[in-house]
C-alpha cells in the first residue's frame, strides 16, 4: 500500500456516544470480511484496535488510527497486519503480538510488546515501563522485535524470553541530555532468560546475573544498519541515520545461558547450595539434622498422593463436543473426524448413516448446519470445521453403504409420511428390526425434498441415490394413500405403533380482498420444479423467509426478471438462501401491509401498488389434523406431544412440522429419537434419551495448536487436522510431555482402546495437563483422600 491509499472510515463514536471496544472490534472484523483491506478509525480509547485479523495467504491489511486508541493496541495481532498509530499509544501496544507490524509516531506507554511472540513495533518516542516483558521466540518464526526513538522506562525486558529490541536513546536518556539516567531506565532486564537488546547511550543498574554486555560483532551491525533504515522510514525520520549509525555509540545486552549463571559473581548453584549452606548449617549435623527426613532429589514440600489440593482427572467423551450437543440428530461430529484423521475414511461416511438416512442430501447441502455455527472456533474468529465436506464426501462413490439391521422383531409400526421426519423414522425402526410400513399420499418419496426444493439447492443425483437407498432398506413404501379418518383407523388397527410424520400441506392464506389472484409459494415451486411455472416478468413475494428466498430463484430460472420480496417486519431469510436470492437481483421490502391483490399486483395499506403478473404467498403452512380424530390432543392447531413424541394416544406418534414447525434436521432428529421410544417401549423399558451427556465448556479447549488463517478448508484431510475434538481426547500425548514430574502415563485397555492415568505418587497437582490440553480432556477437582 502507498500513500494515495483509499482508507474505509470507521468512527469510533455514534453521534456523541462513544461505540463500546467490542462493538469496533465487531465493525472492523465485518469490514475486513468484506474484503476492506484499509481501514481509518477515528478512536475515542477503544480497546484492542487491529488485533485478530485473520487473512489467508499473502494477503495485507492496513489499519490507520487518528484519535485516541485505548490498551492492547493490535493485542494479538496476526501476520499481515499493519497497524498506524498517528499520535501516541495507551499500555501494552503489541501485548501478545503473534506478527502484527505497529508503528507508532510518538510515545507509547507501559508495557511496549508485552508478551510478544512475533512481529514488530516501531515507537517513534519513548516507551514507559516494563517494554519487552515476557516475549518469546519460536525457533520456526522470525523473532518479535521492539524498536523505540528515545528511551525506555523502568523494568525494561523483564522476564525477557526471546527477540530483539532496539533502544536508539534519541532525545531520551542519553549521557549527553541525562547522564544519571540510563536508557533502559531503574531495574532492565531482571529475570531476562532469551533474546538480545541493541542500545545507544548507557544502560546501569541491570541485572547482571540475568544478562551480561556483549560486543557488537559485524554481523550484528550490518543487520542493525539495515533494519536501522527501515526503521525510521516507518516513523518517517529517515533523516537521523546518519546520527544514530555511529558504531562506537552503541553496545548489545543478551541473556546469560544457565551455564554462564551458575558462575555469576555472587550466586551459587543449586547443589553449591545445598552442600554449603543447607547441609552444613541446618541440614545433617547441622541445626535441624534430627528433623530431617528427605533424600537427595525430592523437595518434601511439593505435596503428593493424598496430600495435593488439587487432582487431574481425564475426562474423555464425559461431555459432548459443541457440535454434537447442536446437532438435531446428534451426530457425533467429532468422533467423525477422529475417524478420518486416522486414515479410516470410509468408516466416518458410514458412520453418518447411524444417525440420518441423508448424509449428502441434508448434511451435504440443506441443513444450515447449526454444528458449524456452535463450533468452539468462532470464539476466536477462527473458521469453523466444514462439516458439509463430510457430508458430500459420499457423493462420488456408492459409500456409505446400508448398516446391518438387527434380528428382526416381528412388530409392525406404521409411518405416515415419507418426508425427511417419516423416513427417518421407518430407517431408524427398521435398523431395529421391526417391520415397517411408510404411507405417502405423494407418488414419490422425499416429502418436500423431492417436490419444491430446487434443484439448485440439492442436486438430483445425490437425492436420487439417497432415496433409492432408503427404498433398499424399507421394501414396504404405500405411495398414492390419501389418509382419511376411515383409513387411519384401520391402520391404528392393523399395526401396533404409528408414527405420524404428515407435516404441514395447507398453505397459509393472507385474509385480504383479491386472494384467489396469489399462488401459494409451494405450488408454485413444485410447478417450478417440473418446468411448468410461468410467473411472467415480474413477480411479487408476500413473505420474505428461506421459501420465499427458494421461490425467487425458481421465479429467475422462470423467467422473471423483477423480483421483490415483502414482510411485516425484517425479513427472516438467512445463510444461502438469502445469497442466492439476492445474486439473481431479488430486492426486499419491509414493513409493507398488504391491503388487497388485484391483478395488477400488491396494494399497499398506504395505496401504493406493487405491479406484479404474479403474486407468490409464502408466509408458511399449516397441518392438517382432521383425520387423527378427536382422541388425538391438539394445540394452536399443532399435535401436543411429550418430550419422547408421543401423542395423547399411547399408540400414535407424532414428528415434524405437524407438532411445530422446524427445520429439516429437526424432523430427522425427532425420528431417531421416536424410534428408540418406540424400541424401548417393545423392550418393556422406559424411553429414555440417547446421550445425556451436558456440552464441554469450551473455555476448556486450547485453540493455539490450530491455525487461525485458514478461511476455507479444502480436504476431509485437512479439516479432519483441525478439529480441536472438544471433548474427546485425540491421543496426542501432549500432557505426557509437559508433565513435571513425569506422572502421566498412556494405558492400552482390552477392548483395545486407551485411557492416560496420573500416578498419585508422582502427581503434585500443579495442572499442567489441564492448560495444555488441546480438547479440554484433563480438569483439576478438589482432592478428597479416602
Amino acid at each position: 500500500m502507498n500513500d494515495n491509499t483509499f482508507y474505509t472510515n470507521i468512527p469510533g463514536k455514534k453521534g456523541e456516544k462513544r461505540i463500546p471496544s467490542r462493538v469496533l472490534e465487531e465493525m472492523i472484523q465485518n469490514a475486513v470480511q468484506q474484503g476492506h483491506r484499509a481501514i481509518e478509525v477515528a478512536a475515542y480509547g477503544q480497546h484492542g484496535i487491529g488485533g485478530r485479523l485473520c487473512l489467508s495467504g499473502d494477503e495485507k491489511i492496513k489499519i490507520r488510527i487518528q484519535g485516541h486508541s485505548g490498551q492492547r493496541t493490535g493485542s494479538l495481532g496476526y501476520p499481515g497486519t499493519e497497524i498506524e498509530v498517528m499520535g501516541p499509544a495507551s499500555d501494552d501496544i503489541g501485548w501478545l503480538n503473534a506478527g502484527a507490524e505497529i508503528t507508532v509516531h510518538g510515545n507509547a506507554s507501559n508495557g511496549a510488546m508485552n508478551g510478544g511472540a512475533q512481529g514488530k513495533v516501531y515507537i517513534g518516542g519513548n516507551i514507559g515501563a516494563r517494554g519487552m516483558t515476557m516475549t518469546k521466540h519460536n525457533p520456526r518464526f522470525a523473532p518479535p522485535e521492539l524498536w523505540v526513538l528515545g528511551s525506555a522506562g523502568d523494568y525494561f525486558g523483564e522476564f525477557m524470553a526471546g527477540g530483539i529490541a532496539v533502544i536508539c536513546g534519541f532525545n531520551g536518556a542519553t549521557p549527553h541530555i541525562s547522564p544519571n539516567h540510563s536508557v533502559l531506565g531503574y531495574r532492565p532486564m531482571v529475570g531476562m532468560v532469551g533474546g538480545k537488546v541493541f542500545f545507544r547511550g548507557e544502560a546501569t543498574g541491570f541485572s547482571e546475573k540475568d544478562a551480561r554486555l556483549i560486543p557488537i560483532t559485524d554481523n550484528d551491525w550490518d543487520w542493525l544498519c539495515i533494519n536501522l533504515e527501515i526503521f525510521l522510514g516507518k516513523i518517517n525520520k529517515k533523516e537521523l541515520f546518519g546520527t544514530l549509525s555511529k558504531r562506537s555509540e552503541w553496545q548489545i545486552l543478551r541473556a546469560r545461558t544457565p551455564q554462564e549463571k551458575m558462575v555469576t559473581p555472587g550466586s551459587l548453584s543449586i547443589s553449591a547450595f545445598r552442600q554449603d549452606v543447607w547441609d552444613r548449617e541446618l541440614g545433617r549435623g547441622g541445626l535441624i539434622g534430627d528433623l530431617q527426613e528427605m533424600e537427595r532429589g525430592t523437595i518434601p514440600l511439593i505435596t503428593k498422593g493424598d496430600f495435593r489440593r488439587m487432582v487431574p482427572v481425564w475426562e474423555h467423551a464425559v461431555y459432548k463436543a459443541p457440535c454434537q450437543a447442536n446437532c438435531p440428530t446428534g451426530i457425533p461430529v467429532q468422533e467423525r473426524w477422529h475417524l478420518i484423521r486416522n486414515g479410516l475414511a470410509d468408516e466416518a461416511l458410514t458412520m453418518g448413516l447411524k444417525y440420518t438416512p441423508f448424509p449428502a442430501t441434508v448434511c451435504g447441502h440443506l441443513c444450515p448446519s447449526p454444528c458449524m455455527a456452535s463450533c468452539t472456533k468462532n470464539l476466536q474468529y477462527m473458521t469453523p470445521v466444514n462439516v458439509r465436506l463430510l457430508g458430500r464426501a459420499g457423493e462420488k462413490t456408492n459409500l456409505p453403504e446400508i448398516p446391518e439391521i438387527t434380528e428382526k422383531s416381528g412388530r409392525k409400526i406404521a409411518v405416515i409420511g415419507a418426508g425427511p421426519g417419516g423416513i427417518s423414522a421407518a430407517w431408524h425402526l427398521t435398523l431395529k428390526g421391526h417391520d415397517v410400513a411408510l404411507f405417502d399420499e405423494s407418488n414419490q418419496i422425499g416429502g418436500k425434498i423431492s417436490s419444491v426444493i430446487p434443484d439448485s439447492r440439492i442436486p438430483k443425483q445425490i437425492l436420487d441415490q439417497e432415496l433409492e437407498r432408503v427404498k433398499q432398506l424399507i421394501p414396504d413404501i404405500r405411495l398414492d394413500q390419501k389418509i382419511t379418518p376411515k383409513n387411519f383407523k384401520k391402520i391404528k388397527k392393523d399395526f401396533e405403533y404409528v408414527v405420524v410424520a404428515a407435516g404441514s400441506r395447507k398453505p397459509r392464506m393472507l385474509p385480504v380482498p383479491g386472494i384467489e389472484f396469489a399462488v401459494p409459494a409451494n405450488d408454485f415451486l413444485a410447478q417450478a420444479k417440473a418446468d411448468k411455472a410461468s410467473p411472467g416478468k415480474k413477480i411479487v413475494i408476500i413473505g420474505a423467509g428461506n421459501v420465499g428466498c427458494d421461490v425467487a430463484t425458481e421465479a429467475h430460472r422462470s423467467g422473471a426478471e423483477s423480483i421483490l420480496l415483502i414482510d411485516v417486519q425484517k425479513p427472516a431469510a438467512f445463510g444461502k438462501e438469502k445469497e442466492d436470492a439476492e445474486a439473481v437481483g431479488a430486492t426486499f421490502q419491509w414493513p409493507c401491509f398488504t391491503r388487497e391483490i388485484t391483478p395488477k399486483g400488491v396494494v399497499l395499506d398506504d395505496g401504493e401498488l406493487l405491479e406484479a403478473d404474479t403474486v407468490i404467498i409464502s408466509i408458511g403452512d399449516a397441518p392438517d389434523t382432521e383425520f387423527l380424530g378427536p382422541d388425538i390432543a391438539t394445540r394452536n392447531g399443532f399435535v401436543s406431544v411429550t418430550e419422547f413424541n408421543q401423542t395423547s394416544d399411547p399408540g400414535i406418534f407424532a414428528i415434524g412440522d405437524i407438532v411445530g414447525p422446524g427445520l429439516i434436521t429437526d424432523a430427522i432428529g425427532a425420528g431417531k429419537r421416536t424410534a428408540e421410544a418406540i424400541d424401548s417401549i417393545i423392550a418393556g423399558k422406559e424411553p429414555e434419551l440417547a446421550d445425556t451427556r451436558p456440552e464441554i465448556k469450551k473455555s476448556r479447549v486450547s485453540l493455539e495448536y490450530f491455525n487461525p488463517i485458514i478461511k476455507e478448508f479444502d480436504s476431509l484431510n485437512q479439516c479432519g487436522a483441525e478439529c480441536a475434538s472438544c471433548g474427546r481426547c485425540r491421543d496426542c500425548s501432549i500432557c505426557v510431555h509437559v508433565c513435571p514430574e513425569g506422572a502421566i502415563s498412556r494405558i492400552e485397555k482390552e477392548d483395545g482402546g486407551f485411557e492416560y492415568r496420573a500416578d498419585p505418587d508422582l502427581c503434585i497437582g500443579c495442572g499442567f495437563c489441564k492448560g495444555a490440553c488441546p480438547c479440554g480432556i484433563w480438569d483439576l477437582v478438589p482432592n478428597k483422600p479416602m
